[in-house]
């Protein structure tokens, strides 16, 4: 305590008693023992565990930090049931990056344009677009992503893997599609025609590894 002067007063006034202690506790070995704010964050956190009680009785040590993680993974899933997963591959057309060219169509619109050219005895173009609309729904299910590079025959490669009954159908389209879009060549309805029948299959279908995760969450346990 420092040594007050002799005139000073033994009961000194409120406002001179705070001055004093606020002298008192500014000094050096005082602010050093001062708490910092992490200390106090990690004392309210603490306390905060410490409180929490079941049926009256108190939460044994650590089981406060296994309640909060389940609260924060309850949210989670309920965020996932409501808003849906989160989307790492938003769907290729954002990008309009398909097979080497910037198109921004739907699959749907990909789809009734291959239609109007096959009417107009366009193969070339029907069957470009029928494969495109093909490629743009798989990554729109999120089944298999086309990404800026991607070959037709890359694509194939992949979707063959959710959908391996296609396989062979998968690359005779990709043979399709290159040979009308990069060699020239004339295409025709039987091509055409194989092509919408494979999308048609593969819209309607389950990728594999759907069904392998179902049969194995109705699987019995042993």
């Amino acid at each position: 305590m420092p040594v007050l002067p002799a005139d000073v007063p033994v009961e000194p006034t409120p406002p001179e008693a705070a001055q004093w202690l606020a002298e008192e506790l500014a000094k050096a070995e005082y602010q050093s023992a001062k708490p910092t704010l992490i200390d106090i964050i990690a004392k309210a956190i603490s306390d905060w565990f410490s409180s929490l009680q079941f049926v009256g009785l108190p939460v044994p040590s650590g089981v406060g930090l296994a309640i909060v993680v389940s609260l924060l993974a309850v949210a989670v899933l309920v965020l996932v049931l409501v808003f849906g997963r989160p989307r790492l591959r938003r769907r290729s057309a954002e990008t309009g990056a398909l097979f080497g060219e910037d198109d921004a169509r739907s699959a749907e619109q990909l789809r009734r344009d291959a239609e109007a050219a096959a009417r107009r005895g366009d193969w070339v173009s029907a069957i470009a677009d029928r494969f495109r609309a093909l490629a743009r729904a798989v990554a729109d299910r999120e089944i298999v992503p086309v990404l800026p590079g991607t070959t037709a025959h890359e694509f194939a490669r992949s979707a063959a893997a959710p959908f391996p009954a296609e396989a062979e159908a998968l690359g005779d389209a990709a043979i399709a599609f290159d040979e009308v879009r990069y060699l020239s060549r004339p295409g025709g309805p039987e091509a055409y025609q194989s092509l919408v029948a494979l999308d048609d299959r593969i819209a309607a279908a389950r990728p594999a590894r759907d069904l392998v995760a179902a049969g194995a969450a109705m699987e019995p346990p042993r």
